[in-house]
């Protein structure tokens, strides 16, 4: 893995015995000695802190920049005030598929900072730029800002022991100063848990990581990978990208018509994304969950009977909250939405029941 990226912080995520995956081109922790389950654990019930400084970091800027982010990406810039953040995606204008989601944070109206996925961040700005307008920028800032995600019912404690804001409204963001250098403190996650994302330069970075590790320390806070952070997004039914969205799959599918502005007049993939809603898409996001012991995993096929094949898993583990298997998978609109399906599992049919995600209720927004 010589030719990954890595994160400013993995010499102390080797000191804390981290198992380290390529995940987008980087290098990042995907377990520490502790384990998901108990990773998982500490982020529902206490804290837990990611590095997630894989995630892209770009910055759209100039006269008229939040009007051109507006008029490219799916999501309502309109609908937000600036020091608000939004969920949005990025399209492709011919088929409407999800090159990308991401988040937008709204400085001004000549500033909008983005935070798209890790593998996407290059395309993503490739598309802005080639698009901007004269004298709007856009700037690919993916190494120079590390990405900590403080998450759990403990993180407002954790955060105010070192000085970063709270109790700011979710999708909102604070700056604060730490140790002679701006951070950005949103309240954003991708763990369905109330917490914040920390956005920081990396001169700060050993510093910042350290300080949240101290000051979580008596509430119970673990290190975390991105094997507890997939489990965590998985109970809450988030889409991960290359999985349940992708070039192939519309945001109409996969259930995430919320986050486009349909009454904008311009979008990347408006025509063909207004069309198939109002047709209707031939499939959407399903949950599932497992009547048995059974554990989906990405890819196992889903039936309506032993011999009706209806797709496939696009993302399936053993949840630790709810102590069995769920997945998620991509199945045609006509199939119940309440109806037993089985999952190919290792040659033996599984039963499993269809939902509609989130599998636990969020206390994300709770105040």
């Amino acid at each position: 893995m010589s030719d990954l990226l890595r994160s400013p912080l993995h010499d102390r995520h080797e000191a804390l015995g981290a198992k380290f995956a390529a995940f987008g081109g980087w290098s990042m922790p995907l377990e520490y000695s502790t384990g998901v389950v108990k990773e998982h654990t500490a982020v529902r019930e206490a804290v837990g802190i990611f590095d997630v400084s894989h995630l892209g970091k770009a910055t759209v800027a100039g006269p008229g920049a939040a009007d051109f982010v507006n008029r490219t990406l799916t999501n309502d810039l309109g609908r937000i005030e600036p020091g608000k953040a939004q969920y949005t995606l990025c399209c492709d204008d011919a088929t409407g598929g999800v090159v990308d989601d991401l988040i937008a944070y709204l400085y001004d109206d000549e500033r909008v900072f983005l935070i798209p996925n890790a593998a996407n961040t290059a395309e993503v700005v490739r598309r802005l730029d080639a698009g901007a307008p004269d004298g709007v920028t856009v700037t690919n800032q993916h190494r120079d800002y590390v990405v900590l995600a403080v998450q759990g019912p403990r993180s407002d404690e954790t955060l105010a022991a070192v000085g970063l804001p709270i109790d700011h409204e979710y999708m909102s963001f604070a700056e604060a100063d730490f140790e002679g250098e701006t951070v950005v403190v949103c309240r954003t996650g991708y763990t369905g848990e109330r917490g914040y994302e920390v956005v920081a330069p990396n001169a700060v970075a050993v510093a910042l990581w350290d300080a949240l590790l101290a000051a979580g320390e008596q509430h119970g806070i673990l290190a975390c990978g991105l094997g507890a952070r997939d489990t965590l997004r998985t109970e809450m039914g988030y889409p991960l990208h290359g999985q349940e969205i992708s070039l192939d799959v519309t945001p109409n599918e996969a259930r995430l018509g919320w986050a486009v502005g349909w009454k904008k007049d311009a979008f990347w993939g408006r025509d063909v994304l207004t069309a198939e809603r109002a047709e209707g898409p031939k499939r959407v996001l399903r949950g599932l969950v497992a009547t048995g012991r059974g554990i989906p995993r990405p890819h196992m096929s889903v039936s309506l009977t032993a011999d009706v094949l209806l797709g496939e898993i696009t993302s399936g583990t053993f949840s630790p909250t709810l102590k069995k298997g769920i997945g998620l998978a991509l199945l045609p609109s006509f199939v119940d939405p309440d109806a037993e399906v089985g999952v190919d599992i290792r040659g033996r049919r599984e039963i499993f029941q269809l939902v509609k995600p989130p599998f636990l209720d969020p206390s994300v927004r709770e105040a």
